[in-house]
């Protein structure tokens, strides 16, 4: 990964900025695309699945801003098939798309369609999760992934006890046991949370504070495929049975997502594991269900990701590339193929402690939504 260092304020008044305004008024002002050329394009918006809540929020605020602007959309999702992702591709390539911004399923598996759309100019935003293996996408959109993951690491030990808020150890010499879950190995983010996360825990690891009572540490080891929470609760499931069934206690546990999270905490419930002496488990994106899990003590963390800042930049990027103007991307990933410019935003750890201040006071969610847990 290459970046720039990117400098991005979160605060609750900078996400009351429109859409509108974000897009800088330059609409038809200039460049390339022909004064109007564009005006009611169709851009396609292809998302990879409705089974995880942020991702149906995603593709519903990316449509509606996009309309604000006057576009016509067409919103997609593969329920995490991957060629049902490149036939949703297809068809909005034929159905005349003038850019395409594309939440992959699998990262490495969209080169011929993305040519396609290059060969036609066709503009290719990469939502969230980067497009590895070919030239043929343009910009890309995310949040620092690799800091998503020391979030995670640094949040499992302070719940420890072993290090305090700002990272630093607490001195404990207590002994901790964890197991180590990531990401679906075609989702190109995974491996940067499970990197990240490590590199935290490393040191610990090294010294025999903390240990990973199965022995599975290795992301080909630990990984669950397509993020699947029924994933997570199997395999939590087999590591109770074969690890903890002779009274040993487990600690705490590495969860890269909130989906994973509530099956890992479904598996606990199944063994006899009370609520309230669940392990330390973290998470990631801030669902309601997992918000709620958090205010009643049972999840300890999640990492939360604004997506309205994600979905605001990829539609404003959308409205510079349709309008001849070069889109604010001061930062880049490499893809295996190229340095593709980037624009990231800052995740944010959240806890019982901050979760009303940055979840239900920024208007993500209302306190009545997180606790329906739906």
């Amino acid at each position: 990964m290459k970046m720039k260092k990117v400098l991005v304020g979160f605060a609750a008044a900078g996400l009351a900025v429109s859409l509108a305004a974000c897009s800088g008024g330059t609409r038809g002002g200039g460049g390339a695309a022909e004064e109007g050329s564009n005006d009611g394009a169709l851009v396609g918006v292809a998302m990879p699945t409705k089974t995880s809540e942020r991702w149906v929020d995603d593709g519903n605020n990316v449509k509606s801003s996009l309309e604000e602007l006057g576009y016509k959309v067409d919103l997609q999702y593969a329920n995490d098939k991957v060629q049902d992702q490149i036939s949703q591709i297809e068809s909005m390539l034929n159905k005349g798309a003038k850019a395409l911004i594309v939440a992959s399923i699998d990262g490495t598996a969209l080169t011929q369609v993305l040519k396609t759309a290059a060969d036609d100019d066709v503009k290719v935003i990469a939502y969230d999760r980067l497009i590895n293996g070919t030239e043929d996408v343009d910009y890309y959109t995310t949040f620092d992934n690799q800091q998503v993951g020391v979030l995670q690491g640094n949040s499992l030990l302070q719940g420890l006890g072993l290090v305090d808020a700002d990272g630093k150890p607490t001195g404990s010499t207590e002994k901790k046991t964890i197991e180590v879950f990531a990401g679906s190995p075609d989702d190109n983010n995974a491996q940067f949370f499970y990197d990240g996360a490590m590199s935290v825990l490393k040191p610990f690891l090294d010294s025999g504070q903390v240990t990973i009572g199965s022995g599975q540490s290795e992301f080909s080891q630990v990984a669950i495929q397509q993020w699947k929470l029924e994933g997570a609760q199997a395999r939590m499931e087999n590591l109770l049975s074969g690890f903890y069934g002779s009274g040993q206690v487990l600690d705490g546990v590495l969860s890269p997502y909130d989906g994973l999270s509530r099956g890992i905490i479904n598996a606990l419930r199944s063994s006899g594991v009370a609520d309230d002496a669940m392990p330390i488990i973290t998470g990631q994106d801030g669902e309601k269900a997992s918000d709620k899990l958090i205010l009643d003590g049972v999840q300890y963390s999640t990492i939360f990701k604004d997506t309205r800042l994600l979905g605001k930049e990829a539609v404003t990027m959308v409205d510079d590339l349709l309008n001849g103007n070069e889109p604010d991307a001061p930062d880049s990933y490499n893809n295996k193929v190229k340095d593709v410019p980037t624009k990231q935003f800052p995740p944010v750890t959240v806890t019982k402690e901050n979760l009303m201040e940055v979840i239900v006071d920024s208007g993500y969610y209302s306190e009545e939504e997180i606790q329906k847990g739906e």
